[in-house]
């Protein structure tokens, strides 16, 4: 059985990422990207479909872990009736083949440990051939081939590699575990040791670059490294989370894949980068931004994979149970061929905050641009499946209105600030009447705020978004009305669910917990309608979610203190760092 989602801490090294449990097991890990095959996947099964244990013989979880520094090396400690141990693990920033490196180090005593690697290729589908040559051993299945080195003897057993061995203080026995494709030569062996030191290296220096003498720096930087975390070195993409089908409600079926990158976390993810002394990271987003949404514009997606491709195909995967038995299991996502509007918005948003930012290049694009909003200009009356990617009916949804408003905006300013060549008259008459219509047709005026979808009883928490994008000013007693709203009916235990699920408008069964994007989002909100001290302490309230290294998931369960789905989730954190920027009385 997995661990709690909480409980999870990862390595990672700009390609993929690892999650490692309390029990100092690695149960989540994609070769040799993100959205590649698990080859640990007993996150979403049992022991039988994957996972890489290095603990004390005597099992449990750790009596203490953190990130060592402002880095992601994490050190995992044990104290026993033997002595205490650490496990320090690592996965290096590539410099050729894939590497996890894990450190067993005597702290005091002497203490027995044991390591049981059991891989399964295809997210534990396929049990490789594996074969032990002393300190060696080498698994292969069809494309896939992993290696690993330590001075100790490797056994086989049960089809999984044991090795039993003694650390006393200041014993440092290394595993460095290494993957590559099998029809390349065997890689060369590194130095676990010093593949450690250039990991510490490389994040000593990153973090050193960081721009922010705020409120909350740890949090901050915290959230920052897992920003960095989440991102594809190879194409500057930021992908959602680690994991696919962690559930949002558990034992549900509202489990999905977020190993992909969103056109609407660009300008929300550009801001936190731009804003804290990120621009290199913040240029390649952007870089691949436009490389995504190059193409007829009529085509655009709401998401595409780490390296732009299109084609995310939604299956399920049977022999996995799933988290907690929360079933289906799935890997790709449909909703990428979801029609929503506010994509093009954000698109243009993001771009928008680029060029305001001067990353260079930004200008280049702006052919790009027109085609993008004169595509919007033809369609903005369509209904959609809304940012929240419904899977009911499409609705004329309020904020997709509100994000086609923004993206026309976004336009007339390229003209109107930067010089740009476009037909600016006729944006802005268009602005107006986007305006008008949502302000008619999405506003009741019986309860004094903004609706879910127009003619719809229902809220959103996305109408907190209002005022952030311009669209009205927070001191608007309509946006004030709807920040009232939505706090006193989205409200669970003080947090924000998206919307309600039982009034049925995703076509989805059950429920889910708090969105915690949607919590920073009433943060800021809170403070732009002059409550700044009600949302300081939401803020505070949602940096004690986070779990004891820092990570947050997408959702909280209000009830049993739970985190819910995919993990680490990189909306999260960066509305984390936003709403930090705008609290910090710095």
């Amino acid at each position: 059985m997995s661990q709690r989602i909480e409980d999870y801490g990862v390595i990672g090294d700009l390609q993929t990422m690892a999650l490692v449990g309390r029990d100092g097991s690695i149960d989540w890990l994609c070769l040799p990207r993100f959205d590649s095959g698990a080859c640990f996947a007993k996150l979403l099964g049992t022991d039988d479909h994957g996972f890489w244990r290095i603990a004390p013989s005597a099992g449990g979880s750790c009596t203490r872990r953190h990130y060592r520094g402002d880095s992601l090396i994490l050190e995992t400690e044990w104290e026993t009736p033997e002595g205490s141990v650490r496990v320090i693990d690592a996965m290096p920033v590539r410099d050729g083949a894939a590497d996890v490196v894990r450190i067993v180090e005597g702290i005091s005593g002497r203490v027995p440990v044991r390591s049981d690697l059991r891989l399964r290729f295809d997210y534990g589908h396929i049990i490789p051939w594996v074969n032990h040559t002393g300190h060696q051993m080498s698994a292969i299945a069809g494309p896939d081939s992993v290696w690993l080195d330590t001075p100790v003897e490797l056994h086989g057993r049960d089809l999984t590699t044991e090795v039993e061995f003694e650390v006393s203080a200041g014993d440092r026995i290394p595993f460095l575990l290494t993957y590559h494709p099998s029809h390349e030569p065997a890689p060369a062996r590194r130095d676990a040791e010093l593949e450690l030191r250039r990991t510490e290296a490389f994040w000593t220096e990153w973090v050193s670059r960081a721009d922010y003498d705020g409120e909350w720096r740890d949090a901050v930087v915290r959230s920052l490294v897992t920003l960095k975390g989440l991102t594809y070195a190879p194409s500057g993409g930021i992908v959602a989370a680690a994991t696919t089908s962690l559930p949002e409600e558990i034992g549900g079926s509202r489990n999905w894949d977020y190993r992909y990158c969103w056109l609407r976390d660009a300008t929300f993810t550009l801001q936190a980068l731009i804003s804290t002394g990120y621009l290199a990271e913040a240029g390649a987003w952007r870089d691949w931004l436009l490389r995504a949404v190059a193409g007829d514009p009529a085509d655009l997606q709401i998401m595409y994979s780490i390296d732009g491709t299109r084609r995310l195909t939604e299956y399920e995967l049977p022999w996995l149970p799933g988290y907690e038995g929360s079933s289906p299991v799935r890997i790709g996502n449909g909703a990428a061929s979801q029609f929503q509007l506010d994509v093009w918005g954000e698109a243009l948003d993001g771009l928008h905050v680029a060029r305001e930012a001067g990353l260079a290049g930004v200008t280049a694009g702006w052919d790009l641009q027109l085609a993008l909003l004169d595509y919007l200009e033809g369609n903005w009356r369509r209904p959609d499946k809304s940012l929240w990617e419904i899977r009911g009916p499409d609705q004329q949804f309020v904020h997709s209105k509100v994000m086609a408003w923004a993206g026309i905006d976004r336009g007339i300013q390229a003209v109107e600030h930067f010089g740009l060549e476009g037909p600016v008259d006729r944006w802005r008459a268009l602005r107006e009447e986007i305006h008008t219509e949502v302000c008619r047709e999405g506003f009741d005026a019986d309860r004094g705020t903004f609706t879910q979808h127009y003619g719809s009883p229902g809220l959103d928490a996305a109408l907190l978004l209002i005022p952030r994008v311009g669209f009205l000013p927070y001191a608007d007693p309509r946006v004030v009305g709807t920040v009232e709203a939505v706090q006193r009916e989205l409200s669970e235990e003080g947090f924000l669910l998206r919307y309600r699920t039982e009034h049925g408008v995703d076509g989805l069964p059950g429920h889910e917990g708090a969105f915690l994007l949607c919590s920073f989002w009433l943060a800021d909100a809170l403070h732009g309608i002059g409550r700044t001290g009600e949302a300081r302490d939401l803020f505070e309230r949602l940096l004690g979610l986070r779990n004891d290294l820092g990570l947050l998931a997408e959702e909280h369960d209000p009830v049993t203190g739970r985190h819910l789905g995919n993990t680490p989730q990189a909306f999260s954190h960066v509305g984390l760092v936003n709403s930090a920027r705008v609290l910090s009385r710095s």
